[in-house]
């Protein structure tokens, strides 16, 4: 195997484990830690490189529309400060190739985990439901889970040239 596929596969393994934790700790806690979107940031210096058909304009420019659609939604209350700098990261790797990709899968893997969290407490939806969403009862969806979930998954067929789609 050649020199830059083991690159390739130990940063998309590298990738994969930090989106893993992150999502992780935003399940458990509902936060993003800061270090794991830094060390995204650092593994996409070595993705640029090795990385298969990196277009650096088309990365920026993806990171920076997920940037200001999320900084949107964090400004409204619909998103937190986390789900948007890790978006924002993630949106460097799948570039503007993959970005509607990236955001469908994301949507759908954010609609399954609502839909398993409404699942796993229906009083508490009914409740949400009976009172069209006034009381939100606290906890809401971890979207570092979808996020995760969508990034790998438009990232593997990148290097594999299989589409899970």
């Amino acid at each position: 195997m050649p020199l830059v596929e083991i690159a390739r596969w130990t940063l998309l393994v590298l990738i994969t484990l930090v989106l893993a934790f992150a999502a992780a700790v935003d399940v458990k806690e509902r936060r993003i830690p800061n270090w794991t979107v830094l060390a995204l940031s650092g593994l996409f210096v070595g993705w640029a490189v090795v990385g298969p058909d990196v277009s650096l304009l088309g990365a920026f420019e993806a990171g920076l529309i997920m940037f200001a659609f999320s900084v949107g939604f964090y400004m409204m209350g619909l998103a937190g400060a986390g789900d948007s700098k890790l978006v924002s990261v993630v949106a460097l790797f799948v570039g503007m190739k993959h970005l509607l990709l990236f955001l469908l899968t994301m949507s759908l893997a954010g609609g399954a985990v609502a839909i398993f969290l409404i699942a796993l407490s229906p009083r508490r939806a009914l409740v949400i439901f009976q009172t069209r969403g006034q009381v939100g009862l606290g906890r809401t969806v971890p979207y570092g889970v979808p996020i995760a979930l969508a990034g790998v998954a438009t990232l593997v067929p990148q290097l594999t040239g299989i589409p899970l789609w």
